[in-house]
């Protein structure tokens, strides 16, 4: 029995030296791959923030791009902005020449050609074949009388309607007003209602002179309810406006037909009897 303590006591010495190295290399182990996994998250990290440096830089450049670009117009760059108004000119005739809207082809073109004669007073707008006239430019403040200029346009835009391809066509006027209250003509043009409408008749009667049909014709005013802008202290320049609106004939025109001639059966030569209107007392003729 002795032999046997004696080998015991020997084997463990050798048992706990072979413990504590698998000991030692599995905390290693454990150690190692904890760092690994530390690792590759940096890396990770490291490749995303690369990333948004690069995103970062490059709109860096397009803002200073943008930057560069607004100085350019800043310090006058006047040719680029003459080429943005001669392209705009262009593509408006082109829009014409297309006939894109209500309008005939030919129709459009030759309205597209009259705005661009007078870009700071008229606008046609040929998806709905609408032009527009500036109030200030066609009155005076609180006036209806239109103005010797304006009415040089109006007679050149009688013309455009007074041709075949154009009488197929109603006319609607309208007038506009911003929201300053009438005061100093309040006697002839009580309300901005008033004064939109009598406008709108003014434009009328004279496109009405220059030989547009009368039964063409029809008048509307909206004083200030239908702005395009935001009226400030003062009104604004963009809501004093007349519109004017051309729509396919709704109705058949007799052509020739004077609207003031009576028809022909009140014209003839035997007096017609008064008619006078039955009440509940008229008894039946026997």
């Amino acid at each position: 029995m002795a032999w046997k303590r004696i080998t015991f006591i020997a084997l463990v010495p050798v048992l706990f030296a072979a413990c504590v190295p698998q000991q030692k290399y599995d905390d290693l182990l454990t150690a190692y791959r904890g760092q690994e996994q530390t690792l590759l998250a940096t890396q990770s990290d490291l490749q995303t923030a690369r990333t948004n440096e690069e995103r970062l830089r490059a709109q860096m450049a397009a803002a200073a791009a943008d930057l560069e670009a607004l100085a350019g117009l800043r310090n006058g760059a006047k040719g680029d902005i003459d080429k943005l108004l001669a392209d705009y000119e262009r593509l408006l005739k082109q829009v014409g020449e297309m006939g894109v809207g209500p309008l005939p082809a030919e129709l459009n073109k030759a309205l597209a050609d009259l705005a661009a004669q007078y870009p700071d007073v008229l606008t046609f707008d040929a998806r709905t074949g609408m032009l527009r006239f500036s109030s200030d430019f066609t009155f005076d403040s609180g006036s209806v009388a239109i103005k010797p200029a304006a009415k040089t346009l109006v007679d050149k835009l009688a013309g455009i309607l007074n041709q075949s391809i154009a009488q197929q066509f109603e006319v609607k006027v309208v007038g506009h007003t911003d929201n300053v209250p009438i005061r100093r003509v309040a006697a002839q043009h009580p309300t901005n209602m008033y004064l939109s409408a009598h406008r709108a008749i003014s434009v009328r009667d004279a496109l009405v002179s220059d030989g547009v049909a009368a039964n063409r014709m029809q008048v509307a005013g909206y004083g200030e309810y239908r702005p395009v802008v935001a009226n400030g202290a003062n009104g604004a320049a963009a809501n004093r406006r007349v519109e004017i609106f051309l729509s396919p004939m709704t109705i058949p025109i007799i052509a020739g037909g004077d609207p003031t001639e009576l028809p022909p059966a009140a014209s003839s030569s035997k007096s017609a009897a008064p008619v006078r209107a039955k009440s509940n007392d008229d008894e039946p003729t026997k």
